[in-house]
């Protein structure tokens, strides 16, 4: 009778990869809403949550209470790389005109893995810091115009698109953020033809997702996904 079990449980096993090919492999590049102590790439990048010995005022306490856990949790999805690092601005000007180069989401495009769905969520810091906002400009970039967020925002989608051209690319609008920030995202995801998810409704703690903001990120950006499939 056991010997009649082996074929069986190897055609279990077999089985096993049509399960995982059949998830949508899935890259974040963010900031502190998608971070996780712990579970960024690399793991250098700094985190907001979870971080060991830090006690916040906000009730997200594990990382499946993150907005990418809640939406990979039905299977249709799985987590490929998050690359998102707390504090980083999409371009390169931070907090009181810090340069924040070795963060900002323009060099951070490489380390995305193979994802057939990327999720681009950021601006908020570059809204936060008041970072210059800049003309906009579809080519010719230059190291100074990437200090501003409209050039360093079209870089940014036009690098993704270049460096992943399979690849599925969604922005994620915060709430609350500064008019020409929002605007901006708007007018540049509209040229690049990307998907941009205005986010609404999120409840926040000390300024960043509570457990039921995650929620609702997460079925904000699973609603635009299945749209887009």
């Amino acid at each position: 009778m056991k010997l009649k079990l082996f074929p069986l449980f190897f055609c279990a096993l077999a089985a096993l990869p049509c399960v995982l090919c059949g998830q949508v492999r899935v890259s974040i590049l963010g900031d502190s809403y998608s971070t996780y102590y712990g579970h960024v790439e690399p793991s250098t990048n700094l985190s907001w949550y979870g971080v060991p010995g830090e006690t916040k005022e906000n009730d997200v306490r594990s990382v499946e209470q993150t907005w990418w856990s809640v939406l990979t949790r039905d299977g249709d999805y799985r987590l490929e790389v998050n690359n998102s690092y707390s504090g980083s601005t999409v371009c390169c000007t931070g907090y009181n005109g810090a340069d924040y180069s070795d963060r900002a989401f323009i060099t951070r495009t490489f380390n995305l893995g193979h994802p057939e769905v990327i999720i681009v969520f950021g601006g908020t810091n570059d809204s936060w810091a008041g970072a210059p906002v800049g003309d906009d400009r579809f080519s010719g970039w230059n190291k100074a115009s990437l200090y501003a967020f409209r050039p360093a925002f079209s870089f940014l989608l036009h690098s993704l698109r270049s460096l992943y051209p399979e690849a599925r690319l969604y922005n994620v609008t915060n709430t609350g953020l500064s008019a020409d920030v929002t605007c901006a995202m708007d007018d540049i995801c509209r040229h690049y033809g990307v998907t941009n998810i205005r986010l609404h409704d999120i409840d926040k703690q000390w300024g960043h997702p509570s457990v039921a903001g995650m929620e609702s990120i997460a079925r904000q950006v699973r609603e635009a996904l299945q749209t887009g499939e």
